[in-house]
C-alpha cells in the first residue's frame, strides 16, 4: 500500500458508508494537523481530502447516520465541532460544544444524538460534564 500524506500519531479513524476510511487530524512533528486523507482498501491507495477547519489532536470522531463523520474536540482554542461530507470530501463547522475538550469520548445513540462526555479542558483539568449533539 501507499501512505498517508503526512506522518501522525492519535488520528482519528473512520470507515465511511462507501468503504473508504477517513483518517484526520492527529499529532505531526509536534504540532496538531488538519490534515485529512482517504484510504480505499479496493485499491490499496491513499488520496489526500478536504482538510479540517481546525487542527486536532486528542479529538473524537463518530460516523453520523447519514454516513457524515463528526469531529469534536483536539483543539486548543475552541470548541468547535466539524462534519465531513462523504459525498463533497469537505469540512463543515458545525456548532460549538459547551467545553473545550481533548482525549474526550463520542458516541452515536440510537436515537441518532451523539453524545460527547469527559476528557479534559484547555487548562488540563478533568472534565465529568457530558453534552448531547
Amino acid at each position: 500500500t501507499s501512505s498517508m500524506s503526512v506522518a501522525r500519531f492519535s488520528p482519528t479513524i473512520s470507515v465511511l458508508s462507501n468503504g473508504k476510511i477517513l483518517v484526520a487530524g492527529g499529532n505531526h512533528g509536534g504540532s496538531y494537523s488538519n490534515v485529512a486523507d482517504l484510504y480505499d482498501p479496493s485499491t490499496s491507495t491513499w488520496a489526500v481530502t478536504g482538510s479540517m477547519n481546525c487542527a486536532r489532536f486528542g479529538h473524537a470522531a463518530t460516523v453520523l447516520s447519514n454516513g457524515n463523520v463528526l469531529v469534536t474536540g483536539g483543539c486548543t482554542a475552541n470548541s468547535i465541532a466539524e462534519i465531513y461530507n462523504v459525498s463533497t470530501e469537505t469540512w463543515t463547522v458545525n456548532g460549538s460544544m459547551m467545553s473545550i475538550r481533548r482525549s474526550h469520548t463520542i458516541s452515536q445513540l440510537t436515537n441518532g444524538t451523539v453524545l460527547v462526555a469527559g476528557g479534559f479542558n484547555s487548562t488540563g483539568t478533568y472534565l465529568n460534564s457530558a453534552e448531547l449533539y
